[in-house]
């Protein structure tokens, strides 16, 4: 009888349903994006970094030093190291015909990096990221020069926020 009008029916599978949806989001992971699995802060904050060659690379440099570490500086005994090339490119993208100026434009930061264990010289991971600041062009120079270093060091902030994610991911599966 419980069957047969069909109420019954209709919650035993809704029961079903919310069990099998149940089980199915109990083998889900969920956590932020930024976040550091348990363990990884360690590990993230015994990466040694290359010494930098010009002003941009100096700057990523810096900002992932304090990524890794929180601004406790760099590490005495590192297990990790990651060898970084930053190269900074600047595009004017806007031509003002009648003066044949640029008027915007954008900085590209590239940085490729390897990142290796300090004993083994193994190899955890390796690539290369690209990050874009857009920039006006002023007509007095100074304020060129400002803006164009300023650009780049916000496309250096994200290039370093960006190799920080693939490093934290490469030490979390270790």
């Amino acid at each position: 009888m419980l069957l047969s009008d069909g109420t019954g029916l209709s919650r035993l599978v809704k029961a079903l349903a919310g069990i099998a949806l149940a089980g199915a989001l109990a083998g889900c992971q969920v956590r932020p994006l930024y976040s550091t699995p348990s363990g990884t802060e360690g590990k993230i904050a015994s990466v040694s970094i290359s010494e930098a060659g010009d002003r941009v690379e100096q700057q990523v440099r810096n900002d992932l030093i304090f990524l890794f570490t929180g601004g406790a500086g760099e590490p005495q005994n590192a297990t990790y190291h990651l060898e970084m090339d930053v190269s900074v490119r600047v595009v004017g993208v806007l031509n003002d015909v009648s003066t044949d100026t640029m008027r915007a434009g954008r900085v590209i930061v590239s940085a490729d990096y390897n990142l290796t264990q300090s004993d083994s010289g193994e190899t955890l991971a390796s690539g290369k990221r690209t990050a874009a600041a857009m920039v006006d062009f002023p007509a007095q120079e100074f304020a060129k020069l400002r803006a164009i270093r300023d650009a780049e060091n916000r496309a250096a902030r994200e290039v370093a926020e960006l190799i920080r994610a693939d490093v934290a991911s490469a030490l979390s599966r270790r």
